[in-house]
């Protein structure tokens, strides 16, 4: 136990210094979520550029799922480098349990006890965004989810695969993180 103890100690002692969340911050875009730090010295954003990306969220979170937050930073800091939103157009594809973070209050209430849904205010602030948050309808149906049970401004299509492949014929790119 000593040995491991000695063998973390000097591996922390030996690790430079992080930046600290100090660094991150919400906004510009998304207020109160998706912090990311301002970067220097970054490659030049071409003029013109337009983002299209694509995210795939599987995991249920019990929390902030971190693939609606990446979503959100990836508006902030691109906001940050001088690409602003009407240049980005995002979108979520949601399947898995992850679908439990895109429900609204009484059908999250109703599969976890009672709790409140913490992605709420996430997914509409992505919204008010024009960030499309779309359902597998193989896993809606898989969970007994229906479409009046997702939050508003959240769509639904057959699968996760479909959205996917209609997603990347309209010129949108898989974000793999």
């Amino acid at each position: 136990m000593r040995h491991l103890i000695a063998c973390l100690t000097l591996g922390l002692a030996a690790t430079p210094a992080l930046a600290g969340p100090e660094n991150f911050e919400t906004g510009p875009v998304i207020k109160n979520y998706g912090p990311a730090a301002t970067v220097s010295d970054i490659m030049p954003v071409v003029p013109g550029t337009r983002f299209r990306i694509a995210f795939d969220a599987a995991k249920d979170a019990d929390a902030l799922n971190p693939t609606l937050e990446s979503a959100a930073r990836f508006l902030n800091m691109n906001a940050k480098a001088g690409v602003g939103p009407e240049r980005i157009d995002l979108a979520v594809v949601v399947h898995g349990g992850a679908v439990m973070d895109v429900l609204d209050a009484d059908a999250h209430a109703a599969r976890k006890n009672g709790a409140e849904n913490p992605n709420a205010r996430l997914v509409a602030a992505l919204r008010e965004h024009g960030v499309r948050v779309i359902v597998c309808g193989q896993t809606a149906a898989y969970r007994g989810v229906v479409t009046d049970d997702l939050l508003p401004g959240v769509e639904m299509d057959m699968s996760a695969m479909t959205a996917h492949a209609r997603l990347q014929q309209a010129g949108y790119t898989l974000n793999p993180f």
